[in-house]
């Protein structure tokens, strides 16, 4: 027996003569040569021509396997002509080695130092002498997002399929060699509380030792790892030298068990108010206690732990599709970007947010071709960001020049 046909949805449409369809044949054939647009080679061609124009510095790295996470960490050391400094990275595998946490140390060069025949002149097949493996960690499981906590620069935080956040001290894990077989490097650390997975939602605040998650359960949850690190961790002078001492984070148990190796730490808070997984978390740059989250239920919501766990302000659609990305203004703590499925990224002014759901953009930036997954604030200019999407741009915008363009427009 045939399955049934199942039926379009839409108008049927109405028939047309053979002169209305020559017309519209026409019509079609001369708008395709007008929009034709280049391809992919042609366009990576062209950017790769303008790269000493762009750029006053660009370097390429080669990996064998596919990074879903690549992140800066602290500067290391500054020299007359460049600066080291470090880079996380992770390596999703298919499953012939395990997948990695890869903690390199790379050499920026300073502006006006490079040559541009150098900088245009690069193999996408060569691995770049500018950056040096440091130290690889086995993952249990794909790293889908690194990041590092601003208080101690020891300290890294990722997410993977599990509901778990692992916590790593990078200095005091041992350099591992991904081979077939190996084991998982053990976390210093396991943040616990989600009751599904949370694989993309991570943030770490700038102010206080604290970490933000965000998953398939609909819910933010929210962490305190202050008790469980060592005084060690908050001397400036200890989280700035490399490779010294041990772990700062504290050991519990008498060593035997695996508790002992990987201690675990439940929630300070859970916070429900998402109707689908949450994608994104940030902190509010001046504030332990605010925070935001944006979910595939299209919602941008702000929260206040000092007020409870429901929403604070709640914008019911913030876009037109799921929303994959929020960053919040370093610089002007009024000022929240979001990322969405329907190519947009949209800045809003929380100032003009209200709790019943309402909440216009102050800008929407129409750049991309396909989802955008990243946005993220320069940390030196107010105005200035950057969004990446599925179209494989990396887009960097001014809004100040935008405000500019519709002065003069109007």
């Amino acid at each position: 027996m045939e399955p049934p046909v199942v039926k379009k949805r839409g108008r049927k449409p109405k028939p047309k003569d053979d002169k209305d369809q020559q017309q519209q044949s026409a019509g079609k054939m001369k708008e395709a040569k007008k929009i034709q647009q280049p391809s992919v080679d042609e366009k990576y061609t062209q950017w790769k021509s303008l790269v000493p124009v762009l750029y006053d510095w660009l370097a390429n790295h080669n990996l064998v396997w596919p990074s879903l996470s690549c992140r800066w960490g602290p500067q290391l050391e500054q020299a007359t002509y460049k600066n080291r400094q470090r880079l996380y990275l992770s390596e999703q595998t298919d499953g012939s080695v395990p997948n990695t946490l890869v903690i390199a140390n790379c050499e920026v060069v300073k502006p006006r130092v490079a040559a541009a025949e150098h900088i245009s002149q690069f193999n996408e097949e060569a691995r770049s002498p500018f950056v040096k493996k440091y130290k690889t960690i086995i993952h249990p499981g794909e790293v889908n997002r690194i990041r590092e906590l601003p208080q101690n620069s020891r300290i890294v935080a990722t997410h993977t399929d599990s509901p778990d956040v692992l916590i790593w001290d990078v200095e005091a894990q041992p350099n591992r060699h991904a081979v077939l077989g190996a084991t998982n490097s053990r976390p210093d650390l396991i943040l616990t509380g989600h009751q599904d997975n949370a694989e993309f939602a991570l943030a770490m605040c700038p102010t206080e030792p604290f970490v933000l998650s965000g998953g398939k359960d609909k819910s933010v949850v929210l962490w305190s790892i202050q008790d469980h690190m060592t005084a060690s961790a908050t001397d400036p002078a200890a989280a700035k030298s490399p490779g010294s001492g041990g772990s700062i984070i504290k050991k519990t148990g008498n060593g035997n068990d695996k508790a002992a190796d990987s201690p675990s730490v439940g929630p300070r808070g859970i916070y429900q108010g998402h109707e689908d997984t949450v994608e994104d978390v940030t902190f509010c740059p001046s504030s332990a206690q605010e925070f935001c989250s944006v979910g595939d239920d299209s919602c941008l919501i702000l929260w206040d732990a000092r007020v409870g766990s429901s929403p604070a302000v709640k914008v019911e659609k913030a876009h037109n599709a799921d929303l994959h990305c929020v960053d919040w203004n370093p610089h002007d703590d009024n000022l929240i970007l979001t990322g969405s499925a329907d190519n947009s990224v949209r800045m809003f002014d929380r100032r003009n947010l209200t709790s019943n759901g309402v909440g216009t953009p102050v800008y929407k930036f129409e750049g991309h071709k396909a989802a955008v997954l990243c946005v993220q604030w320069s940390p030196d200019k107010s105005s200035v960001f950057g969004s990446s999407a599925e179209d494989g741009l990396l887009n960097i915008w001014d809004y100040d020049k935008v405000w500019m363009f519709i002065l003069v427009k109007y």
